[in-house]
């Protein structure tokens, strides 16, 4: 599904009298770059992949604890959080070992926070009980889209984690599906989808949008890097975004499996409508 890797120059050619970008990589403006998901990629969480989009790779872990954080004891309502770590090869220049610093960064704190609200956004911690679900996401190698790629590998990892716990003639937790992607604009002022390192670290402005199976927006994160941008900018990247979320939602459905599909949505264990 979509091309691979980056390298080192985009440029424009001529279709039919239109300008068209080719990147550096040679997709297109609107192309994602090659997905793929591994299932139970690690023996002994309940749910696990590795998610590739390109170059950057994470493992996704989902982990079920039946104990709640004090604030959710005796609710009979359930919890989610997530860990986020970069491996420090996972970069081109080694990156220093958060736990060698004795600290967590910035960065990384604001990546768990954003990976626990979009995964809590299509829970129903009710539905859930007095359990605890755990994502772990490491990213053991980086170009760009990391974030991104941690909250559609988690989502998948989580369903799969609670497909073996919550029986058939019960209310499945997971009420839609979910993915994100990454986009910007790039250094030429072109609107792109899913950016690689080098196109993140040159792009104009960035976004990284969170939605729904139901074409929901649970978060969005954009910066003028380079400028501030237009709001006919920020239409094109909400529109590259709804595009790659939807093709991402679908290869979940087509990894997952129609009978783990039809559970997602439903209530008390009946087939959703369609």
């Amino acid at each position: 599904m979509g091309r691979q890797g980056c390298s080192l120059s985009a440029s424009h050619f001529l279709v039919g009298g239109d300008e068209i970008l080719r990147r550096m990589d040679g997709r297109a403006a609107d192309e994602l770059r090659r997905v793929k998901i591994t299932k139970y990629f690690q023996r002994y969480p309940a749910g696990s992949v590795l998610i590739e989009m390109g170059n950057t790779k994470v493992i996704c872990a989902a982990s079920i604890e039946d104990r709640v954080p004090v604030f959710q004891r005796g609710t009979g309502v359930g919890w989610l959080r997530a860990e986020y770590a970069l491996l420090p090869s996972a970069t081109a220049e080694r990156t220093t070992r958060e736990a060698a610093r004795g600290r967590q960064s910035g960065r990384t704190q604001e990546i768990q926070r954003l990976i626990g609200r979009s995964l809590r956004s299509v829970l129903d911690l009710k539905a859930l009980g007095e359990r605890s679900v755990i994502l772990d996401c490491d990213v053991i190698q980086a170009d760009g889209g990391t974030r991104t790629a941690a909250v559609t590998g988690s989502f998948v990892a989580l369903v799969l984690a609670l497909s073996d716990i919550i029986p058939p003639d019960k209310t499945f937790p997971v009420k839609d599906f979910l993915a994100a992607v990454s986009v910007g604009v790039s250094e030429t002022g072109e609107p792109i989808l899913d950016l690689c390192y080098e196109e993140d670290s040159r792009a104009i402005a960035d976004m990284n949008v969170v939605m729904t199976g139901s074409g929901e927006f649970v978060e969005i994160q954009g910066t003028g890097e380079g400028r501030p941008f237009r709001r006919d900018e920020l239409a094109a990247l909400l529109s590259l975004a709804e595009a790659g979320g939807d093709q991402l939602i679908s290869y979940e459905k087509d990894i997952l499996g129609q009978a783990l599909d039809w559970r997602i949505g439903a209530v008390k264990g009946e087939a959703k409508r369609r």
